[in-house]
């Protein structure tokens, strides 16, 4: 059984995508809508930044979103593999959804940048941190 597996926020960085968008139309074709429905330029925010605008959340989870879709799509036209399972770490699951056909991209798109709103208006920038707490034992 095959699972695609989506990830969430911190994987983000400038440049992703870009290689999609130079070598598949559907790559151009998914940049364009999204870019069209949030009235957001995904090209240069993901492939030029500056980081510190893609690193907002607001902006992080729309872009994570296009990418991780982008790529699952791109990966579906070249090989003939069946997912039978979807996952996806936090704004992933959006990603998820879609792969799954459960949620429309558009609809994620609003979504997750409405997610991303919300959550930056709840930490202002340089205020708080994330944290990766690893290797611990029981």
């Amino acid at each position: 059984m095959n699972c695609a597996l989506f990830p969430g926020q911190g994987s983000q960085h400038v440049g992703m995508g870009k290689y999609l968008y130079d070598n598949f139309k559907g790559a151009q074709e998914l940049f364009e809508e999204a870019s069209d429905t949030l009235k957001l330029d995904f090209k240069k925010l993901c492939f030029q930044g500056p980081e510190d605008e893609l690193q907002l959340t607001e902006n992080t989870q729309p872009s994570l979103l296009l990418v991780s879709v982008t790529c699952f799509r791109i990966f579906k036209e070249l090989k003939d593999i069946e997912f039978q399972y979807m996952a996806g770490h936090s704004v992933g699951e959006y990603a998820a959804c879609v792969a799954a056909e459960s949620l429309e991209f558009k609809e994620a798109l609003v979504a997750v940048r409405k997610r991303g709103e919300f959550m930056q208006s709840a930490v202002p920038v340089g205020k708080g941190a994330m944290v990766a707490v690893m290797g611990l034992t029981p």
